[in-house]
């Protein structure tokens, strides 16, 4: 890897990210790092061996710039970073719900705009990166977004509209796997059993559906009959769910998550 990457405001997906890409086979005097906080710099410089500087360094020196601040600090960031940016850098944004115009409009005419929705299964290598390139970004700059962010899990191409869908189904997905995981530990107390255990069933269950999800080829439903005998209490729980309206209940949440993606992505924050 000859090119030089900077992650501009390294918190824990920032830092997630920066493990991926040594593990990836990025040598760390190739990234550079900023911080908002000189302590937390020079605590990613003594774990990765990498160079903390500052935001207007990072953006004269590196090839390209990864913008992991919070959504609602990214103008400020912006605004200090326009002059140092030239028009041949790429810059790819893990701002939740930001558009690529935003970056365009505020950076040099040209400047290539990459945005990532990623997740929180980042930090334990088994993230789901959405990209979608802005108006001046190629299929190059897609791959050099690829290349860095599958350090940490899978990565999908996806046209930038779909991106608040991608939002509702992935980036908040993980939330919705542990509010189920903590629902069903409730069931499983109330059906006599400890905490601790019913914890353990239910996430090797949630670890065993998903491998066979991913590796069978199957459809969930084919995979879910296959569990589902006859007059068996499999059948009976899913008639419950049914009952209560479950399905329902999952997709209107997800709209309501798409919409609010929406909300955000206009201004109306």
């Amino acid at each position: 890897m000859t090119q030089k990457v900077a992650v501009l405001g390294t918190g824990k997906i920032g830092e997630a990210l920066l493990g991926g890409m040594i593990r990836g086979g990025w040598a760390p005097s190739d990234l550079l790092v900023t911080a908002r906080r000189p302590e937390r710099a020079a605590q990613l410089h003594e774990r990765y061996g990498v160079e903390a500087v500052s935001n207007a360094e990072a953006a004269k020196s590196a090839d390209t710039l990864i913008l992991t601040v919070k959504p609602q600090d990214m103008g400020t960031l912006l605004a200090e970073l326009a002059p140092h940016v030239p028009a041949d850098r790429l810059v790819i944004s893990g701002a939740a719900g930001i558009p690529t115009s935003y970056f365009e409009e505020r950076l040099a005419a040209g400047t290539p705009v990459v945005r990532v929705m990623t997740n929180t299964p980042a930090l334990v290598d088994e993230a789901m990166s959405v990209i979608s390139a802005g108006t001046h970004a190629t299929g190059a700059h897609l791959t050099r977004a690829e290349e860095i962010f599958s350090g940490v899990g899978k990565t999908l191409r996806v046209p930038e509209s779909q991106q608040d869908a991608c939002t509702a189904l992935s980036g908040s997905g993980p939330a919705y796997f542990f509010f189920l995981v903590e629902a069903m530990t409730d069931a499983g107390i109330l059906l006599g059993l400890p905490r601790d255990k019913a914890h353990d069933l239910i996430v090797q269950a949630a670890i065993g559906a998903a491998v066979m999800l991913r590796d069978s080829g199957e459809h969930p439903v084919k995979l879910r009959e296959n569990v589902t005998s006859p007059a068996g209490t499999t059948i009976n729980a899913i008639r419950e769910l049914e009952n209560h309206g479950v399905r329902a209940a999952l997709i209107a949440a997800l709209e309501a998550a798409r919409d609010r993606s929406r909300e955000l992505a206009s201004g109306n924050g």
